[in-house]
């Protein structure tokens, strides 16, 4: 409850990274239970040869994850509108899952639900469980398990580790060009911009000591 409103959870679909062209949203009949989100810290433990301990090395902190469950009503008790449980699923689906052929992909989303959550980020899966039905065997409730990882819009920081800055770095023993590349976008985008950039042959072996530059993000 906000301001003694009542907020349903919405997700909106947009065409483009910057969240500035919608393309659609759908309201959920019920808002969710709870929800769950994880996050995650990845570190290079690697042993050097010939030292008794290994070294933790900060490697990135990836992308949350967020999921939920919705539950669908069609048998009018909910709102006597919206009664069509195949048709409010594939409403879902349009905004969250299916494929854009203008981006080539799913469309990017954002959760909205009052003031307590805005969440952009992309699905990476949805399980419809269907529950009850009509004798003739037209559904009438869903549970719709949903996932999606946070999705990160690569940014300018005001500092020397900004984006908009060209960036030179040496190459340590354990360094990974996507690590690298992930440090100063923040994104995995600019993997192959960034290897073609310093014409590197290889993605996965860098030269101890080598120079790896990483130019700015195109505006």
């Amino acid at each position: 409850m906000a301001s003694g409103k009542l907020q349903q959870l919405t997700i909106v679909g947009y065409k483009d990274k910057n969240f500035s062209s919608k393309v659609g949203a759908y309201t959920a009949m019920l808002n969710p239970e709870s929800y769950s989100q994880s996050f995650n810290v990845s570190y290079n433990e690697e042993q050097g040869q010939g030292t008794p301990d290994a070294s933790i090395k900060y490697e990135k902190s990836g992308p949350s994850t967020t999921n939920f469950e919705l539950l669908f009503d069609a048998t009018g008790v909910v709102n006597t509108s919206r009664t069509d449980l195949v048709s409010e699923i594939s409403k879902l689906k349009k905004v969250a899952y299916d494929y854009n052929g203008s981006i080539h992909s799913p469309n990017y989303l954002k959760l909205i639900w009052g003031k307590a959550m805005v969440y952009k980020c992309r699905l990476t899966s949805m399980k419809v469980n269907y529950t009850l039905f009509r004798p003739d065997g037209t559904p009438l409730r869903a549970k719709v398990t949903v996932d999606f990882k946070e999705y990160r819009t690569p940014s300018a920081a005001l500092d020397k580790n900004s984006p908009d800055m060209t960036h030179l770095k040496t190459v340590v023993a354990g360094d990974l060009l996507p690590t690298l590349v992930y440090d100063v976008y923040q994104s995995d985008d600019h993997l192959l911009d960034v290897a073609e950039y310093n014409k590197l042959d290889s993605l996965l072996q860098l030269s101890c000591g080598s120079k790896i530059y990483f130019p700015p993000l195109d505006k």
